[in-house]
């Protein structure tokens, strides 16, 4: 690591120097992926109620460190603290999942042969060997931990890449990983510059697990392909909201400020786009921006602070752009569009837009920011068709009476829908798949799927009675035969399973 340069950590909010540590390089990556085949190797062999164990120690690890947790996520992040918490629940709340379930998803489980009696089939889970986890900085504890946890409960070893911005989180992470039970070389946390260890990891994996842009979740989705490996990536989106007219004004406003605008609108899965009823635009764009105007901009701890900074100057550079963008075209500005450089240097106004044309960049990218737009529609289909119109399909909400929300949600082309709610009851849901639809990636994190994603099915078939049948086609015609097999296949499940 010497001859690579330090990663100098500053804080978005202020500006002040987080921590100073040593980059990685591709021999780094190198003898992490030895260190981690051979530990590999014996944790596979270790029963998964065992390796299970890691899971529910580490949420317990997580709740008795939250604050110190909190503390580091928010000074590389900037995010207030209340979206810092988010993130200590959801690495609580999956790790918790897993350590609970991963015996009964991964135990070996019977499938039926093509004759009940006479075969008996088994599927068998086993671990793909070293999962690489390339790591974003939106919520750099969630998207490690989601994803490190499982693959470790598979039986695999993990070599991790953490975002530049927000190495110091994945590294307390990697900590409290070690002190619920990890073996020493199974996991490496490698913080590194440029795209450099992140393709050293892709071409070293045997499944490698992305969240980040589409645009580079294509180039490594095609390494996968050149390399026959699996592949999971949670990528862009742009995320409709729908208010029904006969919605909760009230409710449908604070769900979309909070989905609008937690972590500073920097989520893949926050709301961009909202398409309300014309029975109740007026007034649901009264009651939302009077919400939005209350919210409190700043720094700090205090959980009174509705939202903290942007993850860079530049990044505030590039979402000014967009708003900017949209109301050269036409788009009417009915608040924020400005930095807030009196705070800090990545703050930018909670923003809200309306008539925003079709060639803005607004109306079909994703921002990234605290940017949300609001479209007026005079019924659910056009609502339904604008919402579907998008090239992403990863989070969608309506808002609205269950029945009427529910049917609409049936017709929404996304990976997950929340009634009522923006994205926390989905994004909470461990015990359910999340990931997108379209150009929003492939692959899901948690559920069943979140963990199998890990694991190669290996099937072992015995063949039990009567092998002189099978190996003499002979013996297998005639009618009797033919009877007394149909009757075998139809009763003998509930013999012998």
């Amino acid at each position: 690591m010497g001859s690579n340069p330090d990663i100098v950590v500053t804080s978005p909010s202020d500006g002040r120097v987080v921590g100073t540590l040593a980059a990685h390089g591709l021999e780094d990556v190198d003898i992490a992926f030895q260190r981690s085949r051979k530990a590999q190797q014996q944790w596979a062999e270790v029963p998964v109620r065992q390796r299970a164990k890691i899971g529910l120690r580490l949420h317990d690890l997580v709740m008795e460190n939250q604050s110190r947790l909190m503390d580091v996520i928010q000074a590389e992040t900037g995010k207030n603290r209340s979206s810092a918490f988010e993130e200590i629940l959801d690495t609580a709340n999956t790790a918790r999942h897993y350590g609970f379930s991963a015996p009964r998803i991964l135990r070996d489980r019977r499938a039926r042969g093509p004759m009940p009696l006479l075969n008996r089939t088994v599927v068998q889970r086993r671990p793909v060997g070293v999962v690489g986890v390339i790591a974003p900085w939106n919520y750099p504890l969630s998207f490690a931990v989601a994803d490190v946890i499982p693959a470790l409960i598979a039986g695999n070893g993990v070599v991790l890449k953490p975002d530049v911005h927000t190495p110091h989180t994945a590294l307390a992470a990697g900590e409290l990983l070690l002190k619920s039970g990890v073996p020493d070389g199974l996991l490496h946390v490698l913080p590194g510059i440029g795209i450099e260890v992140g393709q050293a990891i892709a071409a070293q994996c045997d499944y490698l697990m992305f969240t980040g842009s589409t645009k580079t979740g294509r180039i490594l989705g095609q390494v996968a392909g050149e390399r026959l490996i699996g592949y999971t990536a949670e990528l862009s989106g742009k995320n409709p909201m729908i208010v029904l007219p006969d919605a909760d004004i009230a409710e449908a406003s604070r769900g979309a400020r909070h989905a609008a605008f937690s972590a500073s609108g920097q989520m893949c899965i926050s709301a961009e786009r909202i398409y309300v009823h014309t029975d109740i635009y007026d007034e649901f764009k009264r009651r939302f921006l009077a919400d939005v105007k209350q919210m409190s901009v700043g720094i700090g701890k205090s959980w009174e602070i509705d939202m903290g900074s942007l993850i860079s100057a530049n990044h505030v550079e590039e979402v000014d752009g967009v708003v900017q963008d949209a109301v050269q075209r036409g788009a009417t500005l009915l608040t924020g569009g400005v930095r807030l450089s009196n705070i800090g240097p990545a703050f930018y106004a909670p923003t809200v837009l309306e008539n925003v044309p079709h060639d803005a960049i607004l109306r079909t990218e994703e921002v990234f920011g605290p940017v949300v737009y609001l479209q007026r529609v005079t019924s659910v289909d056009e609502a339904v068709e604008l919402a579907n119109e998008s090239e992403y399909g990863l989070n969608a909400s309506v808002f609205g009476s269950r029945k009427q929300a529910l049917a609409v949600a049936q017709r929404l082309n996304s990976g997950s829908v929340c009634i009522n709610d923006g994205y926390v009851s989905a994004w909470a849901s461990a015990d359910a798949p999340m990931g997108g639809w379209k150009q929003s990636g492939v692959g899901r994190r948690h559920g069943d799927q979140g963990l199998l994603s890990f694991t190669e099915a290996r099937t072992i078939a015995e063949q039990r009675f009567m092998p002189a049948l099978v190996h003499k086609p002979e013996n297998l015609t005639g009618s009797t035969f033919s009877t007394g097999l149909s009757k075998l296949m139809k009763y003998g499940k509930y013999v012998l399973r």
